[in-house]
């Protein structure tokens, strides 16, 4: 059973069917990832960026970082404007509890003072930081930026964030020979990325308490 499914991952299809499915369903995964975070984006776009670098066609990875970057961008916009409708709702709306439900008070309280000092800027970065994205939007949407203004900042970031993902899809694919084998080295790169800084806020988090437990009872 095992060796079956090994064979139907090192059989990719035909360049032809890679591109027809492949850019719609990067788009659709990306665009999704941005409106609601249970997939791991970074790790669809290097995995695409993989599969683009062993084709023979030379436009295949500044597709993939185009439609990657346009999706990611088109997603943030939609969930901005969604959010920005909670805000001047009298009820707020499920949208805005969400995104206030997934940023830790501390974290929004260190975007909304970052946001203050670098103003748009903050923006690039927030996508760049992995868990970065939301408390910078929900900190944007609490200081009542303009949706206008939060395109501008947040589509270098979009561009930034698609060309870092890209470039381990890339190292991945240049590493090994098949590129079955270049996709599970970048995703897994990629979801340890992404997943590494949440690790260790909540090691960091479990000595605070240990550390409080520990002074109380010396107390």
């Amino acid at each position: 059973m095992i060796d079956g499914l090994l064979e139907a991952v090192r059989e990719l299809p035909s360049e032809s069917t890679q591109q027809a499915v492949g850019y719609p369903s990067l788009f659709l995964l990306v665009a999704l990832g941005a409106l609601v975070p249970v997939v791991p984006t970074g790790a669809v776009v290097s995995s695409a960026a993989v599969v683009a670098f062993h084709q023979t066609a030379p436009l295949a990875l500044l597709f993939v970082f185009l439609v990657a970057a346009f999706a990611a961008l088109l997603g943030d916009v939609a969930l901005y404007w969604l959010g920005q409708r909670g805000v001047r709702s009298r009820n707020g709306s499920r949208w805005l509890a969400a995104l206030r439900g997934r940023a830790t008070p501390e974290r929004l309280a260190q975007a909304r003072e970052r946001l203050e000092t670098h103003q748009v800027s903050v923006l690039v970065l927030s996508r760049l930081v992995p868990a970065g994205r939301i408390p910078v939007m929900l900190a944007c949407l609490l200081a009542g930026m303009p949706l206008r203004r939060f395109v501008r900042g947040d589509l270098p970031a979009c561009l930034a964030w698609a060309a870092t993902y890209q470039l381990i899809g890339i190292l991945g694919g240049s590493l090994f020979p098949e590129p079955w084998q270049g996709v599970v080295a970048a995703v897994v790169l990629a979801l340890l990325i992404s997943g590494a800084p949440a690790l260790w806020r909540r090691a960091r988090g479990a000595r605070r308490e240990d550390a409080k437990t520990s002074g109380g009872e010396h107390a």
